[in-house]
């Protein structure tokens, strides 16, 4: 069923995503991808370890890397440790020395983006994304910045920005200047990510991809990929082959999934609004950080919900967000850059994503916790 969500609120904020069918031909092109770079019997092993001579990193780490970034159309692929995290650390780190400065959106940073920020010691300069002739006057005015860093999924509810978009205005007025996009969330969900719409690199989780923990992805240019991972010589620090293995036959899955997962977003979000559960004020759909409905309630009994909604079989914090753990229901707390954004919604919000369950079971969930708290 397509479900007319247009007139909700912050409709505009939402990015679009694939259907069911779309999802299924993303599938089969990352299968073609790999038939491309593997043999019947190499596809079959789990992988080696360590530095192997010929690539400086296991062989099977090198292949499943040679596949997506075919599979993403770009130059180079890199998988590192620190999941999306250390994914945008390590290429900040790579393009930009402490003190160096980048181009952020004016909104709420992402906390652990943040944290990164801290880490390497850069400082930013904010410009209004939404707005395009900002971002063009600020790109050609100031030289100095030497990233220009961009989050695919909302930062806050109002966002409208289009991400194709703001990578043509910035590549119009400076090309030299590299975009960064952190598409984690979005990943096998939108349209694209960011290299495939013209940015240098992405960067994005594997574990929100149903892979292994701690693996991220750079995607990108080979220039950076290729220092970024010269300078990780070690055996240690690297993404082993048994991991690029599970990783890769996982993300087989993860398109379908996530597109399943989306149209029981719009079928809760749809439900919520046509009044199926007492007590709510308003639910709408936005992409803090994956997609999901947030729900005002009318009393400011969002704490006792979510403890409720534990008891009755939702979980209330993510494994890793999308991880291939989250299976039931998540009923949780609006994300910390939206409450930065709304404090109200500390008290009042709810984040509703049905992960792997249906609708049906979400609206019972919801209804009964909040029930329960009159």
């Amino acid at each position: 069923m397509v479900y007319d969500t247009t007139k909700l609120k912050y409709a505009d904020s939402v990015l679009p995503t694939l259907s069911i069918l779309e999802a299924q031909a993303l599938q089969f092109k990352l299968v073609d991808k790999m038939s491309a770079h593997f043999t019947g019997d190499q596809f079959l092993s789990m992988g080696d370890l360590g530095v192997a001579p010929r690539f400086k990193k296991p062989e099977q780490t090198e292949r499943v890397e040679r596949v997506l970034a075919d599979f993403f159309n770009t130059e180079k692929a890199a998988l590192v440790r620190g999941a999306g995290t250390g994914a945008i650390r390590i290429i900040l780190s790579t393009l930009m020395d402490p003190g160096d400065s980048m181009f952020i959106h004016t909104a709420p940073v992402y906390t652990t983006t943040k944290d990164t920020l801290r880490i390497l010691g850069l400082k930013t300069k904010a410009v209004d994304y939404n707005d395009l002739e900002a971002i063009a006057e600020a790109v050609k005015n100031d030289q100095d910045c030497r990233v220009f860093y961009v989050q695919h999924a909302r930062q806050q509810p109002t966002d409208t920005y289009n991400l194709k978009e703001v990578i043509s205005i910035v590549k119009q007025t400076r090309p030299d200047l590299p975009v960064v996009v952190d598409d984690n969330y979005c990943a096998m969900k939108a349209y694209g990510i960011g290299v495939e719409y013209g940015a240098d690199y992405s960067t994005f989780s594997g574990f929100k991809l149903l892979g292994p923990e701690g693996v991220g992805i750079i995607v990108g240019k080979a220039e950076a990929v290729n220092v970024l991972q010269q300078r990780n010589y070690s055996g240690g620090g690297q993404v082993q082959g048994y991991e690029a293995m599970e990783l890769l036959r996982m993300m087989t899955f993860a398109p379908v999934s996530l597109a399943t997962q989306n149209e029981q977003v719009e079928a809760v979000c749809w439900r919520l609004n046509e009044g199926a559960i007492e007590g709510i004020e308003a639910a709408y759909m936005t992409n803090a950080q994956s997609k999901n409905v947030i729900v005002e309630l009318k009393e400011p009994i969002a704490q006792e919900v979510i403890r409720k909604s534990n008891e009755l079989g939702a979980a209330t914090h993510p494994v890793g967000a999308e991880s291939k753990y989250e299976i039931i229901p998540m009923v949780y707390r609006v994300s910390g850059s939206f409450i930065e954004a709304q404090p109200r919604l500390k008290e009042y919000g709810l984040r509703i994503n049905p992960m792997k369950s249906g609708a049906n079971t979400v609206l019972q969930i919801i209804d009964e916790a909040i029930q329960s708290c009159n």
